[in-house]
């Protein structure tokens, strides 16, 4: 794939995207942009399947939906409520952190900056990624498992892992694609282009694909 074919990419994932859900973390922002609300469901996602991160986030939510409703939980309780994502009881103790942390140092005010983010327990880059663009509508890129196996699937990056992938597309994409390109890729990643096996003859990426790492597919 040429860099230059990266704006047909997109147009094209557009396209197909309004047929196929979009992920867990970008559908709670549509409702209503609420920092406080993305980086929690984004702790709450990690290694976990978007259905699970839903109904999870759903039933903590209803409970404490702020930083000062949730410090009145115990760990207990919170991990009751969010079970059965992956690492339920590190996260509810994560979760606890972070809202004691917002109260006593960012006067419950969630930061919108990358370097403050990544100092709490639990938040990686990833993490802190989705709540400056989808909490805050800053610019950043977020990398997830999908954006970096599609990344150099497709020939657009040439990396090892999801670290370098985000500092490689910060010098090559585009800024007006930044927000956008996690979602696309992410929804493009869980509906086509699998891991294992992707169904590259319903692709409409298929002619600009290098299929960097592909052994089969469908």
């Amino acid at each position: 794939m040429k860099d230059s074919q990266i704006h047909e990419v997109i147009e094209k994932l557009e396209v197909a995207a309004r047929e196929w859900n979009v992920p867990i973390v970008t559908d709670i922002t549509r409702r209503r942009r609420d920092p406080f609300k993305v980086l929690i469901a984004t702790v709450l996602s990690l290694r976990t399947k978007d259905e699970t991160t839903a109904e999870a986030a759903e039933r903590l939510f209803n409970e404490a939906a702020t930083p000062e409703k949730m410090i009145r939980l115990s760990a207990e309780q919170i991990a009751e409520l969010i079970y059965p994502v992956g690492f339920y009881k590190t996260k509810a103790e994560n979760i606890l952190d972070i809202c004691r942390r917002l109260i006593d140092e960012y006067g419950a005010r969630v930061p919108d900056d990358l370097e403050e983010l990544l100092k709490f327990n639990g938040v990686g880059r990833k993490t802190a990624n989705l709540v400056v663009t989808l909490g805050y509508g800053k610019p950043g890129i977020c990398v997830d498992t999908h954006v970096h196996r599609i990344s150099n699937r497709l020939g657009y990056v040439r990396t090892r892992n999801p670290k370098e992938t985000e500092f490689a597309l910060r010098e090559k994409l585009p800024p007006k694609y930044w927000i956008v390109y996690n979602d696309l890729m992410v929804a493009f990643g869980q509906n086509l282009c699998k891991p294992i096996s992707p169904f590259c003859s319903k692709c409409p990426l298929n002619h600009l694909c290098n299929r960097a790492g592909v052994k089969r597919s469908r």
